[in-house]
């Protein structure tokens, strides 16, 4: 049996949309235009966007340009949506469609013209009303901004401040244990693990001051400029209160754009925050690929750590654990510099007075602050907070490594000391031993100098 279906009509003619559906005849045709993906806007952007249709409802009534009971409809219905749990199923819009936003702009419209007509019973228009003083070309703009905005201060800033405060925690439990460093992946001077780990919580600090430079470039807006950034159909104070009631709705600080017609026909702020969480991605490949090799082994690869066993490691091999949370923080990482090319792309796709890629550049923006939002929270709990250190093999790593003797270069000499290094290196030796042989240096000498807590300090012998 076909399922029920009701005719709505738009300004190319009429449509056959299923009966239950609260959207109308645009955003019908924009699902049959656009099978292609079968993956629809974020809901962090749908979220944002019925903000947005709040915000303009209440700023255009008390501009007068909508009807008070008609304006509260508007934002009961939008509120009623986002305090739904089926939210999304009333957008069903495919990613890829018309480079504007465009279908997604009016499925809001058409969505939200519904529930506000059943709710005030008179008629609500999804253009005249729903979109009073709107276009898609400032409503999709200023939604990527929104929702970006409260990712980055909801989700992912606190995400990254937990990181450093377990990363600084953990620094300071091992502040006493030293290790050999390394430099291409081969024996360097010792470093103590606080020094270690308090290098990665200044990577994420640098990332968490970066972000938060960006966020009031974030939370200005583009609402006011409508179709080209001219303003054309909406008030002249539209912009502004918008803005206030909008501040007011999220908490956070949202202003007018300094220049409308900049933030439609760029997106060069969000290819800016893309770049960053692609700087962030890098900072966490790092840290991820570190603990790898730390934890790699047990017995034949490095065994200075040992990450938390979260699930057997093999389908063949019995007792075999591996590093699941850093390598899933590495796929993150690979994900997250893929989105950054795809925006870089679609941020320079438009021409003149507006961006085409408006969707890709939402998804993959939105996408990236997810992915480092929960990336970061499981590096905390589940990897940084929970290794434990193998003292003895860091100890044993120490006592046999020649490099050591680079203290010795101002007294001895750089050349003597590496045939001292060499010799050591030859021979399998501790480095105490064979400078005790071939330099005039005593035995408590060469202890106080070689001292590898002492080299972590640095300075002169």
């Amino acid at each position: 049996m076909a399922s029920a279906t009701r005719i709505e009509h738009d300004s190319m003619g009429d449509l056959e949309v299923p009966a239950h559906a609260l959207y109308g005849a645009q955003t019908q045709r924009a699902i049959n235009n656009f099978n292609i993906s079968q993956q629809t806007m974020p809901s962090t952007f749908i979220r944002a966007l019925l903000q947005v249709k709040m915000a303009a409802a209440e700023a255009n009534r008390q501009l007068d340009q909508l009807d008070v009971e008609i304006a509260a409809a508007i934002q009961k219905s939008a509120q009623g949506l986002l305090n739904s749990d089926d939210l999304m199923d009333h957008f069903p819009i495919d990613i890829f469609q018309t480079g504007s936003g465009t279908s997604t702009n009016m499925n809001a419209n058409e969505v939200l013209a519904h529930l506000a007509a059943m709710m005030c019973g008179q008629e609500v228009n999804a253009n005249d009303h729903v979109n009073a003083g709107q276009s898609s070309n400032d409503v999709i703009p200023t939604s990527i901004h929104v929702a970006t905005s409260i990712g980055l201060a909801h989700e992912l800033l606190p995400a990254l401040n937990h990181l450093k405060q377990v990363m600084n925690a953990k620094a300071e439990s091992l502040k006493d244990i030293v290790k050999t460093g390394r430099t291409h992946l081969m024996d360097a001077m010792p470093v103590r693990m606080d020094q270690t780990i308090y290098a990665w919580s200044n990577q994420i600090q640098q990332n968490i001051r970066n972000l938060e430079q960006l966020q009031p470039v974030v939370q200005s807006l583009a609402q006011g400029g409508t179709a080209v950034g001219t303003g054309i159909n909406a008030h002249p104070d539209f912009a502004a209160l918008f803005c206030q009631v909008l501040s007011q709705q999220t908490g956070l600080d949202f202003t007018e754009a300094d220049n409308r017609f900049s933030q439609i026909a760029s997106q060069d702020t969000a290819v800016a925050v893309s770049g960053q969480l692609k700087t962030l991605a890098v900072s966490l490949m790092k840290i991820a690929n570190d603990l790898r090799w730390m934890n790699s082994g047990p017995l034949a690869g490095l065994g200075e750590i040992e990450l938390e066993a979260l699930q057997p490691g093999s389908s063949i091999m019995p007792g075999k654990v591996n590093p699941v949370i850093p390598e899933a923080v590495a796929m993150v990482a690979a994900q997250v510099i893929g989105n950054d090319t795809t925006i870089t792309v679609a941020g320079q796709s438009g021409n003149f007075e507006l961006n085409v890629m408006l969707p890709l550049i939402a998804s993959n923006l939105l996408h990236s602050i997810h992915l480092l939002t929960q990336a970061s929270l499981v590096l905390a709990d589940k990897a940084i907070a929970t290794f434990k250190v193998n003292e003895a093999r860091l100890q044993e790593a120490l006592a046999r490594n020649p490099i050591l003797v680079t203290a010795l270069n101002p007294i001895i000499g750089y050349a003597k000391a590496a045939e001292i290094a060499k010799l050591a290196y030859r021979e399998q030796r501790a480095i105490i031993d064979v400078a005790e042989e071939h330099t005039d240096l005593t035995r408590a000498e060469l202890t106080k100098l070689l001292d590898p807590d002492h080299l972590t300090r640095g300075g002169l012998a």
